[in-house]
């Protein structure tokens, strides 16, 4: 089996893993390899041909192929070397990585560090257990994005969408104005898991209803879809009876979720966060693996593709680090039981009251930068609540918003001049406090 060596390997070449390889280089890296499953770079921005991406990154407004276009000419610019229709089977806990493609077939790669960029997939209707037949006419929304948007196809004519989420939002939108009928879309939860400007660009502006706290509890037809039961859910997401609504269709679209690629991830051993269903990181967005860094929707599922590649941009700088260390000797290759790079001691971050999530989950403030950037989303929706940080049990930052929710990923900035005033800093808890 062919073997070869490069100083970064990056699995995916959609925009955490374009922005993450763009970095790397610029950060002094050298031999770089994007291993991309796809007949081409870009991934899921190639079919998203809406506007409104790169409004951060590039000061503009762009579609989604635009946007990747820009990234997909830094690559190139940068003569770093992508390898599309090529399939990662395998990486090993020393970051050997095993892929396939029709040219070269099976081969190997031994890299001293690895980004893993994989993105996510959709959920799908298996996962929600509705009763009924399994008719043609049920997609998920990002398949049936794919459909209209690159391959030409209309999915049907009659539509309704279960999920609120950007995707299901944006293909209420696409559908109609192909000339498909959105007759309502259903959110389980009583809060929309997508953007505002969503809610009122693709469906306010076309009367579409927005049914919080309702599901598919039925869906008719056999051969094809001919319509579907709706029904109010109670507190615990379980259907009231007397409340079913029918709605004749000939098509449901499935926005319900979104899961992080990360079967290679956990075949690796890398630590789980069991809410983010990615990768746990520390201030350089690497995983318990040393020279195993992580961004992008393999790590967390992001709202803006501007986010993602801020956040591999910063995990392809510290790879390239990583692996100049290694190069130069400054960091000895610790073997695959390993831990992350240094010695340090961590502090862990902890979700506190209405916050689900932070990203990264621990950070060494010696190795940080001046300031640190920490992710996070909400667990419900707040009215005029504060967004509160805690060291130790002091609090250092009480920052008021007028509306937070889950749908819209929340950001605060840690700076490294307030952390390192405490000579024995064990957590970080960030808090949503109500007014």
């Amino acid at each position: 089996m062919k073997a070869y060596d490069y100083d970064i390997v990056v699995i995916g070449g959609g925009p955490a893993g374009l922005a993450a390889a763009v970095a790397a280089r610029d950060a002094g890296a050298g031999d770089i390899l994007i291993l991309e499953r796809d007949r081409e770079p870009g991934g899921i921005l190639n079919q998203c041909i809406h506007n409104g991406f790169g409004l951060h990154t590039f000061r503009e407004e762009l579609t989604g192929p635009e946007y990747a276009a820009r990234f997909i000419a830094m690559v190139r610019e940068r003569h770093i070397t992508c390898l599309t229709e090529t399939m990662v089977t395998d990486i090993d806990r020393d970051k050997t990585v095993t892929a396939v493609n029709r040219t070269q077939g099976v081969f190997r790669i031994r890299a001293c560090a690895v980004v893993l960029a994989m993105g996510c997939r959709e959920r799908a209707r298996g996962a929600l257990h509705i009763p009924g037949y399994r008719p043609a006419g049920i997609f998920s929304a990002g398949t049936a994005q794919r459909l209209v948007n690159m391959e030409g196809y209309l999915p049907g004519r009659e539509v309704v969408i279960l999920g609120s989420g950007d995707i299901g939002l944006i293909m209420a939108r696409r559908m109609t104005l192909e000339g498909a009928k959105v007759k309502v879309v259903a959110e389980l939860l009583p809060y929309s898991g997508g953007l505002k400007r969503n809610i009122v660009q693709c469906l306010d502006d076309f009367g579409i209803p927005l049914k919080l706290s309702h599901t598919v509890v039925a869906i008719r037809g056999r051969e094809r879809v001919e319509g579907v039961t709706l029904a109010q859910v109670d507190a615990a997401g379980k259907p009231v009876p007397g409340t079913e609504e029918d709605y004749a269709c000939d098509t449901l679209l499935l926005s319900v979720g979104l899961i992080p690629e990360n079967e290679l991830t956990r075949g690796m051993g890398v630590e789980m966060d069991a809410v983010t269903a990615g990768p746990a990181v520390n201030e350089s967005l690497e995983t318990n693996l040393p020279g195993v860094f992580a961004c992008g929707n393999v790590l967390h599922v992001h709202d803006l593709v501007d986010y993602v590649s801020e956040e591999a941009a910063c995990a392809g700088r510290n790879a390239a680090i990583f692996a100049e260390k290694r190069r130069i000797g400054e960091i000895a290759d610790s073997g695959p039981q390993g831990v992350a790079s240094g010695c340090e001691p961590e502090t862990v971050l902890v979700p506190g009251p209405g916050v689900r999530y932070t990203v990264p989950q621990r950070i060494r403030t010696e190795r940080m930068g001046e300031r640190l950037t920490v992710r996070f989303r909400a667990g419900a929706v707040y009215r005029d609540a504060y967004i509160g940080v805690y060291c130790n049990e002091e609090r250092v930052i009480h920052r008021r918003k007028p509306v937070i929710a889950p749908g819209e990923m929340e950001t605060i900035i840690l700076e490294k001049r307030l952390l390192t005033a405490y000579s024995n800093l064990q957590q970080i808890t960030i808090t949503i406090e109500e007014a």
